[in-house]
């Protein structure tokens, strides 16, 4: 859903800008206007002082030149390496005039040299963005057996302005509702309008599978 936001974008504690894969995240938002990253300390895989890099410490009070400077800040899997996350997280919406993106894990064993604080409940998550004046958008988070749980969220402080990309409501569900699958706390209902390029190679992928999952749907077999 990268593709989604436009304006000036900012990857806030990105090192180096990079996921698993080794593809860079400024890949994933082609439409933006520009982009920016920020780091830390470079013993905490941060500051390397690349070309347009930003030395940002969350914990501290936010320069007054990146109050709202960005129409999108997008952070991932760093709140739980900083003590005060609540600072952190009132300047990552701080710094922001329109979204915010969000990354961070529920449940995940503990990790780094460089200090791992916290884990995050979708609610928790939730109620935070709201303390700081923007509402959720659009959350989900994956819940696959024996896996590590990361929280995905994008919050906006216009959720009108989004409301035709997501359709979305958080319910706090019984944990054993959905199956053997243990880690369910919330739902997400996604708006796929936006990514229907990607349903259709999936379809085209697998055509049986998905024949079969439209006739168990017919049948009632499939909620």
């Amino acid at each position: 859903m990268a593709h989604l936001f436009c304006g000036k974008v900012a990857n806030v504690s990105a090192w180096k800008d990079m996921d698993k894969e080794g593809r860079c995240y400024r890949d994933y938002f082609r439409n933006a206007q520009s982009y920016t990253i920020t780091n830390y300390r470079a013993e905490a895989r941060g500051f390397q002082g690349s070309e347009g890099e930003i030395f940002l410490d969350l914990e501290q009070d936010l320069p007054a030149d990146l109050m709202q400077a960005f129409d999108t800040v997008f952070n991932h899997t760093t709140l739980e390496h900083i003590y005060h996350f609540q600072t952190a997280f009132s300047n990552l919406c701080r710094m922001t005039k329109d979204v915010v993106i969000l990354v961070v894990p529920f449940l995940q064993k503990y990790h780094s040299d460089y200090g791992d604080y916290w884990r995050f409940s979708p609610l928790a998550v939730k109620r935070l963005f709201e303390d700081n004046g923007l509402t959720v958008v659009y959350q989900s988070f994956n819940s696959h057996p024996m896996s590590s749980v990361y929280v995905f969220t994008v919050a906006a402080r216009n959720p009108d302005k989004w409301a035709r990309h997501f359709d979305w409501t958080f319910t706090c569900v019984d944990a054993q509702a959905e199956g053997p699958e243990p880690y369910v706390g919330s739902h997400a209902i996604p708006n796929f309008r936006h990514e229907w390029h990607n349903r259709i190679k999936r379809m085209l992928r697998s055509p049986g599978r998905w024949m079969k999952r439209i006739g168990s749907r017919e049948r009632g077999e499939v909620s």
